[in-house]
């Protein structure tokens, strides 16, 4: 079964035809349970959300910040396995008919099986995967089973990344290119650096991807923002600290729906 690559290209293209960005949200995977995070998925699709980021929590979170690490030690406590997580892509496509990937560190996958991995996700209807830490000339094998199952292979840039570097990374990736704000781990902040918006210039200068920022936004105000010069405005942490603060699951499903609702408001203000 090939999996849902073309949807994402499908996605991306509609918000740009639509003159606006992409919203991208992430929730990780079996938080606050397997089921709840389910929910959440649909959540934030009901508010407004284009695509959807599913995390597969890990013991060694380097690239993620306090939040995400409380989301995943809960997770993990709970004994979310990857069979979990292609249950919560598998069901959460189902249910909402948008592009879902899993962002993942590439040692889970590496001790699972490139092939398993990439086969399992294919057939559970995901569109591909975020990379975070899977060096380029270290991608060959992950991107030759993604190409053979129809999944997107997403990598990421940061700021201090060179040009020469920058066109390696987006001459081996597909679907879109998840351009990081700033320097650091994700979290919510005051505002969105200034940096991305110069990452983003010197990214399409290498690439006909649609280059996405994340890391940071957490507000409408910053949705707008960045929206004005990139193809996606990805939301993590903000969801994730929504149900961290809310007083029962049902309040959480309520308040990522209305976050994800201000955040597609300030993605669809048009440029």
């Amino acid at each position: 079964m090939s999996g849902n690559r073309e949807l994402l290209d499908s996605a991306l293209a509609g918000a740009a035809a639509e003159d606006r960005a992409a919203l991208i949200a992430y929730l990780p995977g079996g938080f606050p349970t397997v089921d709840g995070g389910i929910e959440a998925v649909k959540a934030v699709v009901a508010g407004g959300a284009d695509i959807v980021e599913v995390g597969l929590p890990h013991s060694d979170p380097v690239l993620d910040g306090p939040v995400i690490q409380t989301a995943d030690d809960i997770a993990l406590k709970g004994g979310v396995k990857i069979a979990d997580i292609m249950r919560t892509v598998r069901e959460a496509y189902e249910a909402t008919g948008v592009p879902i990937l899993v962002m993942t560190y590439w040692n889970p996958i590496d001790r699972y099986g490139v092939d398993r991995f990439t086969a399992e996700l294919a057939a559970a209807g995901g569109a591909g995967c975020i990379l975070p830490d899977l060096p380029v000339q270290e991608s060959g094998l992950w991107r030759e089973h993604a190409e053979k199952h129809g999944l997107a292979t997403v990598f990421v840039v940061a700021p201090s990344s060179k040009d020469a570097r920058l066109a390696t990374i987006t001459a081996a990736g597909s679907g879109f290119v998840y351009a990081s704000s700033l320097m650091g781990v994700t979290g919510t902040r005051e505002s969105v650096g200034e940096q991305a918006q110069e990452l983003v210039r010197r990214t399409r200068a290498t690439t006909d991807l649609p280059v996405c920022v994340g890391i940071g936004v957490s507000t409408r105000e910053h949705a707008e923002q960045v929206a004005g010069f990139a193809d996606g405005v990805i939301v993590g942490s903000a969801f994730v600290k929504r149900m961290l603060d809310a007083p029962d699951a049902a309040a959480g499903l309520a308040a990522v729906r209305a976050l994800a609702g201000e955040l597609a408001e300030g993605v669809r203000k048009r440029r």
